[in-house]
């Protein structure tokens, strides 16, 4: 769970995720909605990966990336859990 919380506590993975919330994209896809190098974008994707947040499937050349969902309604029934 800590690589959750590690990964959610970066702006530009929040950004991430909410651009997969929408579709499902590529890593150059993912790296035109942001002005940092295409190698920043992919540790970030790394860091997401690591935490199950995002899943990467392999499509020819490309890898398509989308969100986990399992792993975020997981913390969300854990952060409603402790709220009570």
């Amino acid at each position: 769970m800590n690589n959750v919380f590690k990964a959610l506590a970066d702006p530009t993975r929040r950004k991430i995720l909410d651009l997969l919330e929408e579709k499902n994209l590529t890593a150059g896809e993912i790296a035109s909605h942001f002005s940092m190098s295409k190698p920043s974008i992919s540790n970030h994707l790394n860091i997401l990966k690591q935490a199950d947040l995002v899943l990467a499937h392999k499509r020819g050349q490309y890898v398509l990336y989308s969100l986990n969902t399992s792993v975020l309604e997981d913390v969300i029934k854990w952060l409603l859990a402790k709220k009570g």
